[in-house]
């Protein structure tokens, strides 16, 4: 068969020579090429899938789809920000928001308030923890999720919104006028003894270091002379909060961070700007696996210049930065720029997310390819893997009695009731569930499901499959039946064994009740061991003296 051309070959073959002298300008490298054919592709594709694809599809959603499966091979943190999403995004960058002033969740089935914070209008107007929605202005909620109650009760301060929720057998109804709220991130700070002073920090939005600042100004007035900072299970979040907050302790023109990317524009160094309240006051700062980012260059940093006695558990190891970059159509992206380095020079990135396994894992930076560094006094820090503590303190574990009487929010629920039934309790460091209290609450059980397996019994049950794998079962099937017997458990007997911790579980749910988020942590500081652990260093000079030495053993 002939081919027949409109134009004259010797053009044709001019055409293509010309078209391949011009790719070979185009480096197959080039990412600014790359990224337009795809795009293009793309593009392509999803048109045609519109067209030709038996079944309706929403092609936004379509491609939030891919754009998300394409930041996921990237980081955790790296993530797209539709417009519908930016309140959202700003509440957790800037801790404000428009809205009523109440944590809500799920509980039992039911989307219900959590906590209402103080001085906002859900607290002003009398709504309680437990307090289960049923209607936002005219729409019936009971079968929406948390997230759209969340948008409902959410909107421009100073406008009204109507609430109806079920307190018990009650119907109760509210008209709230929304405000502009902003969450403190010092929930609670107070003396825990005549000379030690404690903040707890739970976040790094707008403000944070006014917000220590502050706290610690006040107490330094009733006279502290040592100090514990509370980061345990604080995520971290803006920065520059983080230089302030160590600045208060550091002299002026000290490196808190750097920060190193693959633009010179996102290179950093940011150093301590003022003169520090207090240089010399003693300081526990409180860590653990939930302390990050943020978290961890206030404490990394403080221990970088020795400053500071660091308690606790290993940090989260979260050493990338996140810049937003505006998108059209007023979206955004959140995208790792760099990482940091405190002032040691180590970096506390944990996870290495450029090198992924055969099934697209990412992992751990190992130990022999973790680098040494010295803090300020010569003592040797490690990169690679969180902060590690001066001073560990294991986790403190709970029975599974107690795990099943929180999970199955029978805590929860008992604390409703004798919520409605009590108006008020005493302060919450002076509050204890008493023997009597205890005992109402163990006949309250009667009748309620909590089952639960313990540690050893689950290791029993292990053991039987192990044995019937290897076709050793007969062989120790008696003796297996006799130790099922001895630790079979009984739930009375656990309600008598573990009293004291249950006890504790229980005083945290009803002190919530009367003084909310501040309540908790005060009524938690007693028995905490990471709080008693730097009572007792701080107490002691020689003993602060040692650990931040070079010829301190860890």
């Amino acid at each position: 068969m002939k081919l027949s051309f409109k134009k004259p070959l010797i053009l044709i073959l001019a055409s293509v020579l010309t078209a391949g002298m011009l790719f070979s300008f185009v480096n197959k490298n080039d990412k600014l090429f790359a990224i337009a054919k795809n795009l293009d592709i793309f593009a392509s594709l999803i048109r045609e899938l519109d067209s030709y694809y038996v079944d309706d599809i929403d092609p936004e959603e379509l491609v939030s789809v891919g754009i998300n499966a394409m930041l996921e091979e990237l980081d955790p943190y790296t993530e797209f920000i539709p417009e519908e999403n930016s309140d959202e995004f700003r509440l957790l960058t800037t801790g404000e928001y428009g809205g009523v002033g109440a944590l809500i969740g799920n509980r039992t089935g039911t989307n219900m308030i959590l906590m209402p914070y103080r001085g906002f209008p859900a607290q002003a107007a009398g709504l309680r923890i437990g307090d289960q929605f049923l209607k936002i202005d005219t729409v019936d909620v009971t079968k929406k999720s948390t997230s759209d109650i969340s948008g409902l009760l959410k909107g421009p301060a100073n406008t009204s919104v109507f609430v109806q929720v079920k307190r018990g057998e009650d119907t109760v109804e509210v008209n709230l006028t929304r405000r502009k709220i902003v969450i403190s991130n010092v929930p609670y700070y107070g003396k825990i003894d005549d000379q030690t002073g404690y903040i707890k920090l739970t976040d790094f939005t707008t403000n944070a270091a006014s917000d220590v600042r502050k706290a610690f100004l006040d107490l330094k007035s009733q006279g502290i002379t040592r100090l514990v900072l509370d980061v345990r299970d604080n995520p971290g979040g803006i920065l520059k909060e983080a230089v302030e907050i160590v600045n208060l302790f550091i002299p002026k023109g000290k490196e808190v961070v750097r920060t190193i990317g693959k633009l010179e524009s996102v290179n950093a160094v940011y150093k301590t700007t003022k003169s520090p309240i207090d240089k010399d006051i003693p300081i526990a700062v409180l860590i653990n696996e939930r302390s990050a980012s943020a978290a961890e260059i206030v404490a990394g940093a403080l221990q970088d210049y020795d400053r500071a006695v660091l308690i606790g558990r290993k940090t989260f190891g979260k050493g990338l930065v996140q810049t937003t970059v505006p998108l059209s159509y007023n979206s955004q992206v959140k995208v790792t720029t760099a990482k940091y380095y405190i002032p040691s020079g180590r970096c506390i990135q944990a996870i290495d997310y450029s090198k992924k396994d055969e099934n697209g894992n990412s992992s751990s930076v190992p130990d022999s390819l973790r680098n040494e560094f010295k803090t300020k006094n010569g003592r040797i820090v490690l990169d690679g893997a969180g902060i590690e503590p001066d001073k560990k303190v294991d986790p403190k574990l709970f029975a599974p009695i107690t795990y099943s009487l929180v999970a199955r929010n029978l805590i929860f629920e008992f604390g409703n009731e004798f919520f409605w039934q009590n108006e008020s309790i005493v302060a919450p460091s002076e509050f204890s569930v008493s023997d009597e209290l205890y005992n109402e609450f163990v006949t309250w059980l009667e009748g309620k499901e909590y089952d639960y397996t313990t540690y050893v019994e689950k290791s029993l049950d292990d053991l039987v499959k192990y044995a019937e794998r290897e076709k050793y079962f007969d062989e120790i099937k008696e003796t297996i039946e006799d130790l099922k017997k001895k630790v079979s458990h009984s739930k009375e007997q656990d309600l008598i064994t573990f009293k004291s911790e249950i006890k504790e579980a229980l005083k945290e749910e009803l002190v919530s009740r009367y003084y909310y988020q501040e309540g908790v942590v005060e009524a938690s500081l007693k028995n905490d061991t990471e709080v008693n652990t730097a009572l007792s260093i701080l107490s002691n000079q020689q003993e602060i003296n040692r650990i931040l030495t070079a010829s301190a053993k860890k």
